[in-house]
């Protein structure tokens, strides 16, 4: 990583021995800074070097105790901040095997061996559901730049076929306003707005291939009637629980108390409980109709859609086709 033999880099290889060999718990002695620099970077040193470049190193700022032996106490990222990196690495659907290995492995280089040690398992963990596309991070990227520069991008939008392999469904290519990228259950999405519509529009990234930014500026998100007034991101988020596009709409929902750790971790707080009684109650939460249709199938059994009838009708129509499906059998 850094030139042998030269003085002037003492400090950095001294400072990189300290992140990787010393925490809170563990410290070295200036004997073992000194072989250390000898195995590792071929670098001779005296103990008096290694003590007044310690001593510039905490002048810099860095958080050294020279107190019984040396340890680097604080760095950019503490333990558990790392582990969170990690999971949330680790359970991303949209970022592939090799991709996710790659990132890790960098995470883990900005802490010492003895956190290494602990999360030495992760390679060990079940292949998770990931996506085939190796494509998402650089659209991922792509779609950065064109938000950032505030640019139209096309792209070709994707389905899976019956051989696993993504495919086009469409032969023109997708053109589209980008306007925020979101995570939601373990994916990336990008929120747009085609010009000739006047509602939003959720894609997919690890779906999209041949991601380009264009050079003719973006639609303002003011000319776009569901969001002229600016896109609220943490209310939208609860509306499109499954990044539906279409209208929200005022629903009412009958189920029980015992259910509130699933409204909550659904809705968070936006939702109303309008009537209680000892055996059930009912709430009201703003969200889109397709996404809730799905989520009161999904929950089938402890909720009961109320209102709006439409979507009552719905839900009622999906239980007779799966009930047909399975008598027939």
């Amino acid at each position: 990583m850094y030139a042998t033999g030269n003085k002037k880099m003492l400090n950095m290889l001294i400072l990189e021995i300290l992140k990787k060999y010393t925490d809170e718990e563990h410290a070295l002695t200036q004997q073992e800074i000194i072989k250390l620099l000898d195995k590792n970077y071929g670098m001779e040193c005296d103990r008096r070097s290694v003590k007044s470049n310690v001593l510039s190193l905490k002048e810099m700022g860095y958080d050294i105790s020279m107190d019984k032996g040396y340890r680097l106490l604080s760095r950019e990222f503490d333990d558990s901040e790392l582990r969170i990196l990690i999971d949330s690495i680790l359970f991303s659907k949209s970022i592939s095997k090799r991709q996710a290995k790659d990132l890790i492995s960098k995470i883990r280089n900005l802490a010492s061996n003895y956190f290494n040690a602990k999360v030495s398992h992760v390679s060990n963990l079940p292949e998770l559901n990931r996506t085939i596309n190796k494509q998402s991070m650089y659209s991922l990227d792509t779609i950065n730049d064109a938000i950032a520069y505030r640019k139209k991008i096309s792209f070709v939008y994707n389905q899976m076929g019956i051989d696993f392999k993504l495919h086009p469904k469409r032969e023109e290519k997708y053109k589209v306003n980008p306007y925020q990228i979101v995570a939601n259950n373990g994916r990336f999405y990008l929120i747009g707005n085609y010009d000739k519509y006047d509602n939003i529009a959720h894609f997919r990234i690890d779906r999209m291939t041949e991601v380009r930014v264009l050079e003719e500026k973006i639609k303002p998100m003011n000319k776009v009637p569901e969001i002229e007034h600016g896109l609220n991101l943490p209310k939208h988020m609860t509306e499109h629980i499954y990044m539906f596009s279409g209208k929200s709409d005022s629903i009412k929902l009958r189920t029980t108390e015992d259910m509130m750790s699933e409204l909550v971790d659904w809705f968070g707080t936006d939702f109303k409980i309008v009537e209680r009684s000892d055996n059930y109650i009912d709430i009201r939460v703003v969200c889109n109709v397709e996404a809730m249709r799905y989520w009161a199938l999904q929950y089938g059994p402890y909720v009961e859609v109320i209102e709006p009838e439409c979507l009552r009708k719905k839900v009622i129509g999906d239980i007779e086709e799966m009930y047909q499906k399975y008598i027939e059998n």
